[in-house]
């Protein structure tokens, strides 16, 4: 088969459905930003399994580009027409439910625009991670958005192209957007370091 040419995709990576019923688990806990550390690590855990989920679809639908199986058009269509899905408005449940469902979706704004970052080969190679972490940190404070994301979409795409993001790099990131950001970056290297078994993966995995 000649390369990036198309094979028929017989599964959704990621559906409506599976999106609402994350939403529908985040409604019944009832999550509350203050309360007993045990209940609010419990139910946050949700948050973070929602992201990483999402990051996972995302992942599988690389590996099948990667292997030249699908185009870099029909990756592009599937993980935009993903991100479409999971960053367009919630209905208001609770200020605190609301408040981290926001910040879930800011985070993975920063994963979507690595994996298009890399589907379209808009980065440097030899780019070196911790110089342009910096970089961004510093357009961050001149309040110039567009670089920042930028910037963080080639680091996304380092690290889907096996570059590592070190703790020692992201302990000098203060709060702001540019964190908010990297952490879906951090949710991609997590799931890269994790079990590869999505990399052959054919079906919908049945988490929900």
């Amino acid at each position: 088969m000649s390369g990036n040419e198309d094979v028929p995709i017989h599964h959704d990576f990621y559906s409506q459905e599976r999106w609402n019923n994350w939403l529908n688990q985040v409604k019944e806990s009832d999550f509350k930003l203050e309360g007993s550390e045990e209940s609010d690590g419990k139910a946050g855990a949700i948050f973070v399994n929602m992201e990483d989920d999402v990051i996972l679809a995302c992942l599988k639908i690389l590996a099948k580009f990667d292997r030249e199986q699908i185009s870099p058009e029909t990756t592009l269509e599937i993980i935009l027409g993903i991100r479409d899905m999971v960053l367009d408005d919630v209905e208001p449940i609770s200020e605190d439910i609301d408040m981290m469902v926001a910040s879930l979706q800011t985070s993975l704004m920063g994963g979507f625009a690595a994996f298009e970052c890399y589907v379209k080969g808009d980065y440097d190679e030899k780019g070196k991670i911790a110089v342009l972490v910096k970089k961004a940190i510093k357009a961050e404070e001149a309040d110039d958005m567009e670089i920042v994301l930028d910037t963080i979409a080639n680091i996304g795409a380092l690290v889907l192209n096996g570059k590592r993001l070190t703790e020692k790099t992201l302990e000098k990131v203060p709060y702001g957007l540019v964190a908010e950001w990297l952490d879906g970056i951090e949710s991609i290297a997590a799931a890269k370091v994790g079990a590869d078994s999505y990399k052959n993966d054919e079906a919908d995995d049945g988490l929900l």
